[in-house]
């Protein structure tokens, strides 16, 4: 008797002990998992509606209009002339920020 009542507390125990873990796991995936997914998502979306004539701002900071969009990548207008780049380098925040009125 006294054996199953020391084993039905050391359960219950174990139980309350994986709860803080569970609660930590929940908590860093809303913190840091969850926006990380709908930023990707969000550039996904500017990536898959580039227009050609758009301007977009490039992640190293290079400003141009969108000459060609290709499979593998975009063919950018700058001053200086055209330049071939992937897709992923042009960046949706920086985009946003210097023309608003291209990005919806």
């Amino acid at each position: 008797m006294m054996f199953s009542t020391i084993f039905l507390q050391a359960q219950g125990d174990a139980m309350s002990s994986f709860l803080p873990m569970i609660l930590i796991m929940v908590v860093m995936f809303v913190l840091f998992l969850w926006p990380q997914m709908r930023k990707q998502s969000k550039d996904k979306k500017f990536h898959e509606n580039l227009k050609k004539g758009q301007r977009v701002v490039l992640t190293s900071g290079m400003h141009g209009k969108i000459a060609d969009i290709m499979e593998d990548g975009v063919v950018i207008e700058t001053m200086s002339g055209k330049l071939k780049f992937e897709k992923a380098s042009i960046s949706r925040e920086y985009t946003q920020a210097r023309f608003p009125e291209t990005v919806a």
